[in-house]
Protein backbone atom coordinates (compact mmCIF):
# COMPACT_ATOMS: atom_id res chain seq x y z
CA UNK A 1 0.00 0.00 0.00
CA UNK A 2 2.95 2.35 0.68
CA UNK A 3 4.55 1.47 -2.54
CA UNK A 4 0.90 2.86 -4.43
CA UNK A 5 1.04 6.32 -2.61
CA UNK A 6 3.43 8.40 -5.00
CA UNK A 7 1.27 7.21 -7.79
CA UNK A 8 -1.79 8.56 -6.46
CA UNK A 9 -0.24 11.92 -5.62
CA UNK A 10 1.00 12.37 -9.14
CA UNK A 11 -2.40 11.34 -10.32
CA UNK A 12 -3.93 13.36 -8.14
CA UNK A 13 -1.45 16.39 -9.44
CA UNK A 14 -2.11 15.76 -12.57
CA UNK A 15 -6.11 16.11 -12.20
CA UNK A 16 -5.33 19.92 -10.45
CA UNK A 17 -3.56 20.97 -13.39
CA UNK A 18 -5.74 20.00 -15.93
CA UNK A 19 -8.99 21.43 -13.87
CA UNK A 20 -6.83 24.67 -13.16
CA UNK A 21 -6.92 27.27 -15.52
CA UNK A 22 -3.25 28.85 -16.91
CA UNK A 23 -3.10 32.15 -16.48
CA UNK A 24 -3.90 34.38 -19.76
CA UNK A 25 -0.82 36.84 -19.48
CA UNK A 26 1.74 33.75 -19.10
CA UNK A 27 -0.05 32.56 -22.65
CA UNK A 28 0.04 36.18 -24.08
CA UNK A 29 4.23 36.63 -22.95
CA UNK A 30 4.54 32.87 -24.17
CA UNK A 31 2.92 33.78 -27.67
CA UNK A 32 5.21 37.45 -27.77
CA UNK A 33 8.57 35.22 -26.84
CA UNK A 34 7.32 33.08 -29.56
CA UNK A 35 6.68 35.68 -32.28
CA UNK A 36 10.38 37.30 -31.43
CA UNK A 37 12.46 34.76 -30.38
CA UNK A 38 13.66 34.25 -34.21
CA UNK A 39 12.23 37.60 -35.78
CA UNK A 40 15.38 39.69 -37.79
CA UNK A 41 13.41 43.60 -38.18
CA UNK A 42 15.87 44.16 -40.46
CA UNK A 43 14.67 41.57 -43.24
CA UNK A 44 11.40 42.69 -45.14
CA UNK A 45 8.97 40.39 -43.68
CA UNK A 46 8.16 37.64 -47.09
CA UNK A 47 8.90 34.51 -47.34
CA UNK A 48 8.98 35.34 -51.59
CA UNK A 49 11.29 38.03 -51.91
CA UNK A 50 9.80 38.47 -55.28
CA UNK A 51 6.54 39.34 -54.23
CA UNK A 52 6.15 43.19 -53.11
CA UNK A 53 5.31 44.31 -49.81
CA UNK A 54 1.46 46.45 -50.07
CA UNK A 55 1.43 48.98 -47.45
CA UNK A 56 -1.91 50.55 -46.80
CA UNK A 57 -2.61 54.32 -45.92
CA UNK A 58 -4.93 56.05 -44.90
CA UNK A 59 -4.80 60.01 -43.23
CA UNK A 60 -7.63 62.20 -41.49
CA UNK A 61 -7.15 65.67 -41.49
CA UNK A 62 -7.82 67.10 -37.99
CA UNK A 63 -6.92 70.48 -37.82
CA UNK A 64 -5.17 73.21 -39.66
CA UNK A 65 -3.03 74.84 -37.33
CA UNK A 66 -1.19 77.90 -39.31
CA UNK A 67 -1.08 78.58 -42.54
CA UNK A 68 2.14 80.51 -42.90
CA UNK A 69 1.85 82.55 -47.01
CA UNK A 70 5.07 84.79 -46.31
CA UNK A 71 7.19 81.25 -46.33
CA UNK A 72 4.59 79.32 -48.34
CA UNK A 73 3.92 76.61 -45.58
CA UNK A 74 1.22 74.87 -44.13
CA UNK A 75 1.02 73.34 -40.78
CA UNK A 76 -2.08 70.87 -40.03
CA UNK A 77 -2.57 68.23 -37.72
CA UNK A 78 -3.07 64.39 -39.46
CA UNK A 79 -4.06 60.94 -38.16
CA UNK A 80 -2.16 58.78 -39.74
CA UNK A 81 -2.45 54.78 -40.60
CA UNK A 82 -0.30 51.91 -42.23
CA UNK A 83 -1.58 48.43 -42.44
CA UNK A 84 0.54 45.85 -43.89
CA UNK A 85 1.03 42.00 -43.39
CA UNK A 86 4.18 40.31 -42.28
CA UNK A 87 4.21 36.71 -42.86
CA UNK A 88 6.77 36.28 -39.88
CA UNK A 89 3.94 36.76 -37.57
CA UNK A 90 1.02 34.60 -37.89
CA UNK A 91 -0.29 31.97 -35.18
CA UNK A 92 -2.54 29.82 -34.77
CA UNK A 93 -4.66 31.42 -32.69
CA UNK A 94 -6.64 28.12 -31.19
CA UNK A 95 -3.02 26.93 -29.82
CA UNK A 96 -3.01 30.26 -27.32
CA UNK A 97 -5.75 30.62 -25.87
CA UNK A 98 -7.76 32.20 -29.16
CA UNK A 99 -5.44 35.28 -29.00
CA UNK A 100 -6.26 36.95 -32.28
CA UNK A 101 -4.23 39.74 -32.07
CA UNK A 102 -1.78 41.48 -29.24
CA UNK A 103 0.51 44.70 -29.35
CA UNK A 104 3.93 44.60 -30.07
CA UNK A 105 6.99 47.18 -29.99
CA UNK A 106 7.23 48.98 -32.97
CA UNK A 107 10.91 49.48 -32.59
CA UNK A 108 11.40 45.20 -32.05
CA UNK A 109 9.79 44.68 -36.07
CA UNK A 110 10.44 45.69 -39.38
CA UNK A 111 8.43 49.07 -40.45
CA UNK A 112 8.06 50.78 -44.05
CA UNK A 113 10.21 53.46 -44.74
CA UNK A 114 7.14 56.29 -45.59
CA UNK A 115 7.76 59.90 -45.63
CA UNK A 116 6.18 62.44 -46.67
CA UNK A 117 7.48 64.57 -49.94
CA UNK A 118 6.61 67.80 -48.49
CA UNK A 119 7.47 68.30 -45.26
CA UNK A 120 9.97 70.69 -43.80
CA UNK A 121 9.68 70.19 -40.43
CA UNK A 122 7.59 67.14 -38.65
CA UNK A 123 6.47 68.69 -35.22
CA UNK A 124 5.81 64.64 -33.44
CA UNK A 125 3.62 64.24 -30.56
CA UNK A 126 4.27 61.88 -27.97
CA UNK A 127 4.37 58.73 -30.47
CA UNK A 128 2.62 55.53 -30.10
CA UNK A 129 5.17 52.78 -29.11
CA UNK A 130 2.99 49.91 -29.90
CA UNK A 131 1.61 48.39 -33.15
CA UNK A 132 -1.57 45.85 -33.38
CA UNK A 133 -0.54 42.69 -34.88
CA UNK A 134 -3.33 40.16 -35.65
CA UNK A 135 -3.13 36.04 -36.25
CA UNK A 136 -2.93 36.44 -39.69
CA UNK A 137 0.24 38.46 -39.58
CA UNK A 138 -1.59 41.56 -40.19
CA UNK A 139 -0.02 45.20 -38.65
CA UNK A 140 -1.62 48.62 -38.20
CA UNK A 141 0.12 51.18 -37.19
CA UNK A 142 -1.37 54.58 -36.29
CA UNK A 143 0.44 57.71 -35.65
CA UNK A 144 -0.92 61.44 -34.90
CA UNK A 145 1.54 64.24 -36.25
CA UNK A 146 1.61 67.83 -36.85
CA UNK A 147 3.45 68.24 -40.76
CA UNK A 148 4.97 71.51 -41.75
CA UNK A 149 5.13 70.53 -45.23
CA UNK A 150 5.58 73.05 -48.49
CA UNK A 151 3.08 74.44 -50.14
CA UNK A 152 2.22 76.75 -53.34
CA UNK A 153 0.06 79.49 -51.27
CA UNK A 154 -2.03 81.96 -53.86
CA UNK A 155 -3.43 84.86 -52.13
CA UNK A 156 -4.92 86.94 -55.28
CA UNK A 157 -8.60 86.13 -53.70
CA UNK A 158 -7.86 86.76 -50.25
CA UNK A 159 -10.19 86.84 -48.20
CA UNK A 160 -12.05 84.39 -50.47
CA UNK A 161 -9.13 82.30 -51.18
CA UNK A 162 -9.09 78.30 -51.25
CA UNK A 163 -5.92 76.37 -51.21
CA UNK A 164 -4.58 72.97 -52.34
CA UNK A 165 -1.93 71.62 -50.43
CA UNK A 166 -0.75 68.08 -51.74
CA UNK A 167 0.63 65.47 -48.91
CA UNK A 168 2.59 62.61 -50.92
CA UNK A 169 3.58 59.84 -49.49
CA UNK A 170 6.30 57.11 -50.95
CA UNK A 171 8.88 55.16 -49.55
CA UNK A 172 12.77 56.43 -49.04
CA UNK A 173 14.37 53.27 -50.50
CA UNK A 174 12.21 50.32 -51.55
CA UNK A 175 11.11 50.17 -55.08
CA UNK A 176 7.24 49.14 -56.20
CA UNK A 177 8.42 46.01 -56.68
CA UNK A 178 9.77 45.56 -52.95
CA UNK A 179 7.00 47.96 -51.02
CA UNK A 180 3.68 48.89 -53.08
CA UNK A 181 0.79 51.40 -51.50
CA UNK A 182 -2.91 51.14 -51.71
CA UNK A 183 -5.68 52.87 -50.31
CA UNK A 184 -6.50 51.42 -46.92
CA UNK A 185 -10.39 53.07 -47.71
CA UNK A 186 -12.14 53.50 -50.96
CA UNK A 187 -11.15 57.34 -52.26
CA UNK A 188 -14.77 58.57 -52.42
CA UNK A 189 -14.87 58.16 -48.22
CA UNK A 190 -11.48 59.56 -47.68
CA UNK A 191 -12.52 62.63 -49.72
CA UNK A 192 -15.86 62.90 -48.17
CA UNK A 193 -14.81 62.51 -44.46
CA UNK A 194 -14.55 65.11 -42.67
CA UNK A 195 -15.47 63.78 -38.73
CA UNK A 196 -12.31 64.15 -37.38
CA UNK A 197 -11.74 68.10 -38.51
CA UNK A 198 -11.72 70.26 -35.94
CA UNK A 199 -14.24 72.49 -37.40
CA UNK A 200 -13.72 75.55 -35.57
CA UNK A 201 -10.42 77.80 -36.75
CA UNK A 202 -9.95 80.10 -39.65
CA UNK A 203 -10.42 77.62 -42.19
CA UNK A 204 -12.59 74.93 -43.35
CA UNK A 205 -11.71 71.78 -44.75
CA UNK A 206 -13.89 71.06 -48.26
CA UNK A 207 -12.23 67.87 -49.14
CA UNK A 208 -9.16 65.39 -49.45
CA UNK A 209 -8.66 63.76 -52.43
CA UNK A 210 -6.15 60.76 -53.06
CA UNK A 211 -3.90 59.84 -56.19
CA UNK A 212 -1.83 56.82 -56.86
CA UNK A 213 0.97 56.94 -59.22
CA UNK A 214 4.21 55.69 -59.76
CA UNK A 215 7.59 58.27 -59.70
CA UNK A 216 9.80 57.23 -62.26
CA UNK A 217 14.03 57.85 -61.09
CA UNK A 218 17.06 56.81 -61.87
CA UNK A 219 17.13 54.43 -58.80
CA UNK A 220 13.84 52.61 -59.78
CA UNK A 221 10.56 53.04 -59.78
CA UNK A 222 8.98 54.22 -56.75
CA UNK A 223 5.14 54.22 -55.82
CA UNK A 224 3.63 57.39 -54.35
CA UNK A 225 0.08 58.31 -53.15
CA UNK A 226 -0.84 62.09 -52.55
CA UNK A 227 -3.67 63.31 -50.82
CA UNK A 228 -4.59 66.57 -52.07
CA UNK A 229 -6.22 69.03 -48.93
CA UNK A 230 -8.55 71.75 -50.23
CA UNK A 231 -9.25 74.16 -47.56
CA UNK A 232 -11.19 77.32 -47.91
CA UNK A 233 -10.98 80.46 -45.23
CA UNK A 234 -13.78 82.06 -43.33
CA UNK A 235 -13.87 85.43 -45.08
CA UNK A 236 -16.49 87.20 -42.74
CA UNK A 237 -13.80 88.59 -39.84
CA UNK A 238 -12.28 89.93 -43.20
CA UNK A 239 -15.60 91.55 -44.79
CA UNK A 240 -16.23 93.77 -41.68
CA UNK A 241 -12.96 94.82 -40.37
CA UNK A 242 -11.39 95.01 -44.04
CA UNK A 243 -13.85 95.08 -47.14
CA UNK A 244 -16.55 97.63 -45.72
CA UNK A 245 -13.84 100.21 -44.15
CA UNK A 246 -11.97 100.51 -47.58
CA UNK A 247 -15.33 100.69 -49.57
CA UNK A 248 -16.73 103.28 -46.93
CA UNK A 249 -13.35 105.13 -47.79
CA UNK A 250 -13.64 104.88 -51.06
CA UNK A 251 -17.24 106.26 -51.23
CA UNK A 252 -16.31 109.75 -49.28
CA UNK A 253 -12.73 110.15 -51.31
CA UNK A 254 -14.88 109.67 -54.45
CA UNK A 255 -17.18 112.46 -52.66
CA UNK A 256 -14.56 114.64 -52.47
CA UNK A 257 -14.96 115.83 -56.55
CA UNK A 258 -18.10 116.97 -55.95
CA UNK A 259 -16.29 120.14 -54.14
CA UNK A 260 -15.74 122.55 -56.31
CA UNK A 261 -11.68 122.84 -58.15
CA UNK A 262 -11.25 126.77 -57.70
CA UNK A 263 -12.26 126.28 -53.72
CA UNK A 264 -9.12 126.03 -51.30
CA UNK A 265 -10.99 123.43 -48.76
CA UNK A 266 -11.04 121.01 -51.49
CA UNK A 267 -6.89 120.32 -50.65
CA UNK A 268 -7.50 120.33 -47.08
CA UNK A 269 -10.26 117.68 -47.31
CA UNK A 270 -8.30 115.26 -49.77
CA UNK A 271 -5.29 115.91 -47.87
CA UNK A 272 -7.20 114.88 -44.78
CA UNK A 273 -8.68 111.55 -46.87
CA UNK A 274 -4.91 110.57 -48.05
CA UNK A 275 -3.91 110.54 -44.11
CA UNK A 276 -6.95 108.60 -43.59
CA UNK A 277 -5.84 106.15 -46.42
CA UNK A 278 -2.38 105.64 -45.02
CA UNK A 279 -3.52 104.81 -41.84
CA UNK A 280 -5.95 102.31 -42.70
CA UNK A 281 -3.62 101.06 -44.99
CA UNK A 282 -1.22 100.28 -42.57
CA UNK A 283 -3.26 98.87 -39.66
CA UNK A 284 -4.61 96.33 -42.86
CA UNK A 285 -1.02 95.16 -43.59
CA UNK A 286 -1.04 93.68 -39.90
CA UNK A 287 -4.07 91.27 -41.49
CA UNK A 288 -3.62 90.44 -44.88
CA UNK A 289 -1.48 87.68 -45.97
CA UNK A 290 2.18 88.99 -47.17
CA UNK A 291 3.48 87.13 -49.82
CA UNK A 292 6.28 87.67 -52.32
CA UNK A 293 4.48 85.65 -55.09
CA UNK A 294 1.40 87.12 -55.73
CA UNK A 295 -0.33 89.93 -54.38
CA UNK A 296 -4.16 90.32 -52.99
CA UNK A 297 -6.87 91.70 -54.89
CA UNK A 298 -7.92 93.81 -52.13
CA UNK A 299 -4.51 95.45 -51.88
CA UNK A 300 -4.15 95.95 -55.71
CA UNK A 301 -7.56 97.72 -55.42
CA UNK A 302 -6.41 100.16 -52.38
CA UNK A 303 -3.14 101.07 -54.11
CA UNK A 304 -5.16 102.05 -57.17
CA UNK A 305 -7.51 104.13 -55.47
CA UNK A 306 -4.35 105.78 -53.41
CA UNK A 307 -2.97 107.00 -56.93
CA UNK A 308 -6.32 108.42 -58.11
CA UNK A 309 -6.41 109.99 -54.87
CA UNK A 310 -2.80 111.62 -54.79
CA UNK A 311 -3.49 112.93 -58.48
CA UNK A 312 -6.14 114.31 -57.96
CA UNK A 313 -4.60 116.62 -54.97
CA UNK A 314 -1.27 117.18 -57.01
CA UNK A 315 -4.07 118.28 -59.63
CA UNK A 316 -6.11 120.35 -56.93
CA UNK A 317 -2.13 121.93 -55.53
CA UNK A 318 -1.30 122.61 -59.33
CA UNK A 319 -4.17 124.85 -59.73
CA UNK A 320 -4.16 126.60 -56.50
CA UNK A 321 -0.37 127.61 -57.99
CA UNK A 322 -1.27 128.48 -60.93
CA UNK A 323 -4.24 130.90 -59.89
CA UNK A 324 -1.63 132.39 -57.30
CA UNK A 325 0.51 133.33 -60.46
CA UNK A 326 -1.84 134.57 -62.91
CA UNK A 327 -3.11 137.03 -59.65
CA UNK A 328 0.53 138.01 -59.63
CA UNK A 329 1.58 138.55 -62.61
CA UNK A 330 -1.36 141.06 -63.58
CA UNK A 331 -0.50 144.93 -63.95
CA UNK A 332 -1.75 147.19 -60.76
CA UNK A 333 -5.09 148.91 -61.83
CA UNK A 334 -4.50 152.17 -63.04
CA UNK A 335 -5.54 155.42 -60.87
CA UNK A 336 -7.42 158.08 -62.71
CA UNK A 337 -5.10 161.35 -61.41
CA UNK A 338 -5.87 164.76 -63.45
CA UNK A 339 -4.95 167.93 -62.38
CA UNK A 340 -8.13 169.18 -63.18
CA UNK A 341 -8.21 173.14 -63.45
CA UNK A 342 -4.95 173.40 -61.18
CA UNK A 343 -2.79 174.94 -63.82
CA UNK A 344 -6.09 176.86 -64.78
CA UNK A 345 -6.54 178.41 -61.92
CA UNK A 346 -2.69 179.44 -61.43
CA UNK A 347 -3.62 180.78 -65.13
CA UNK A 348 -6.64 182.54 -64.71
CA UNK A 349 -7.34 186.31 -63.87
CA UNK A 350 -7.92 187.98 -61.10
CA UNK A 351 -11.52 189.59 -61.84
CA UNK A 352 -10.54 192.94 -60.10
CA UNK A 353 -7.65 192.77 -62.86
CA UNK A 354 -10.26 192.34 -65.99
CA UNK A 355 -11.81 195.55 -64.73
CA UNK A 356 -8.63 196.98 -64.78
CA UNK A 357 -8.37 196.34 -68.87
CA UNK A 358 -5.88 193.40 -68.86
CA UNK A 359 -4.76 192.21 -72.55
CA UNK A 360 -5.61 189.09 -74.87
CA UNK A 361 -2.43 187.36 -74.07
CA UNK A 362 -4.14 185.57 -70.33
CA UNK A 363 -6.94 184.58 -72.58
CA UNK A 364 -4.05 182.63 -74.88
CA UNK A 365 -2.43 181.21 -71.98
CA UNK A 366 -5.77 179.71 -70.84
CA UNK A 367 -6.22 178.19 -74.19
CA UNK A 368 -3.03 176.05 -73.59
CA UNK A 369 -3.83 175.02 -70.15
CA UNK A 370 -6.93 173.30 -70.92
CA UNK A 371 -5.08 171.54 -74.49
CA UNK A 372 -2.65 169.91 -71.97
CA UNK A 373 -5.40 168.44 -69.87
CA UNK A 374 -7.50 167.35 -72.39
CA UNK A 375 -3.80 165.14 -73.29
CA UNK A 376 -3.29 164.24 -69.98
CA UNK A 377 -7.09 163.01 -69.68
CA UNK A 378 -6.14 160.56 -73.64
CA UNK A 379 -3.07 159.36 -72.28
CA UNK A 380 -4.95 158.53 -68.93
CA UNK A 381 -7.73 156.05 -70.88
CA UNK A 382 -5.40 154.68 -73.35
CA UNK A 383 -3.85 153.22 -70.02
CA UNK A 384 -7.07 151.96 -68.84
CA UNK A 385 -7.87 150.24 -71.97
CA UNK A 386 -4.46 148.85 -72.13
CA UNK A 387 -5.33 147.27 -68.19
CA UNK A 388 -8.88 146.00 -69.50
CA UNK A 389 -7.13 144.21 -72.31
CA UNK A 390 -4.62 142.89 -70.22
CA UNK A 391 -6.96 141.81 -67.50
CA UNK A 392 -9.28 140.22 -70.42
CA UNK A 393 -6.47 137.93 -71.97
CA UNK A 394 -5.85 137.34 -68.00
CA UNK A 395 -9.37 136.00 -67.73
CA UNK A 396 -9.56 134.05 -70.90
CA UNK A 397 -5.63 132.10 -70.43
CA UNK A 398 -7.48 131.44 -66.43
CA UNK A 399 -10.70 130.06 -68.23
CA UNK A 400 -8.89 127.96 -70.32
CA UNK A 401 -6.50 126.35 -67.44
CA UNK A 402 -9.83 126.18 -65.51
CA UNK A 403 -11.71 123.94 -68.47
CA UNK A 404 -8.22 121.79 -68.80
CA UNK A 405 -8.08 121.05 -65.11
CA UNK A 406 -11.63 120.72 -64.89
CA UNK A 407 -11.35 117.88 -68.00
CA UNK A 408 -8.77 116.24 -65.99
CA UNK A 409 -10.85 115.70 -62.68
CA UNK A 410 -13.73 114.57 -65.10
CA UNK A 411 -11.64 111.71 -66.34
CA UNK A 412 -10.11 111.04 -62.48
CA UNK A 413 -13.65 111.34 -61.62
CA UNK A 414 -14.40 108.33 -64.37
CA UNK A 415 -11.52 106.28 -63.61
CA UNK A 416 -12.23 106.52 -59.80
CA UNK A 417 -15.81 105.55 -60.68
CA UNK A 418 -14.91 102.61 -62.99
CA UNK A 419 -12.17 101.31 -60.42
CA UNK A 420 -14.68 101.29 -57.64
CA UNK A 421 -17.19 99.43 -59.64
CA UNK A 422 -14.71 96.97 -61.24
CA UNK A 423 -13.58 96.37 -57.32
CA UNK A 424 -16.96 95.99 -56.22
CA UNK A 425 -18.00 93.40 -59.18
CA UNK A 426 -14.87 91.59 -58.68
CA UNK A 427 -15.36 91.01 -54.88
CA UNK A 428 -19.03 90.07 -55.41
CA UNK A 429 -17.40 87.76 -57.87
CA UNK A 430 -14.63 86.13 -56.17
CA UNK A 431 -17.57 85.45 -52.90
CA UNK A 432 -20.30 83.82 -54.92
CA UNK A 433 -17.29 81.83 -56.45
CA UNK A 434 -16.36 80.95 -52.84
CA UNK A 435 -19.99 79.97 -52.19
CA UNK A 436 -20.21 77.77 -54.83
CA UNK A 437 -17.48 75.10 -53.36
Amino acid sequence: MALLWPFVLVAASGILAIETPRPRNSTLHHLTKHLLQKYHKDVRPVHDWTEATTVYLDVFVRAVLDVDVQNQKLKTNVWYREVWDDEFLSWNSSMFDDIREISLPLSAIWAPDIIINEFVDIERLPELPYVYVNSSGTIKNSKSIQVVSACSLETYAFPFDVQNCSLTFKSILHTVEDVDLAFLRSREDIKHDKKAFLNDSEWELLSVSSTYNTLQSSAGEFAQIQFHVVIRRRPLVYVVSLLIPSIFLMLVDLGSFYIPPTCRARIVFKTSVLVGYTVFRVNMSGEMPQSTVSTPLIGVFFTVCMAFLVLSLSKSILLAKLLHCEQRSRPERPLLCLRGDTDADELRVDPRAQWEGVTESSACQEHQAQSGTLKEVLSQLQSISNYFQTQEQADQQEVRWLALLERVDRLLFQGYVVTLGLYAVALCTLWALWGCL
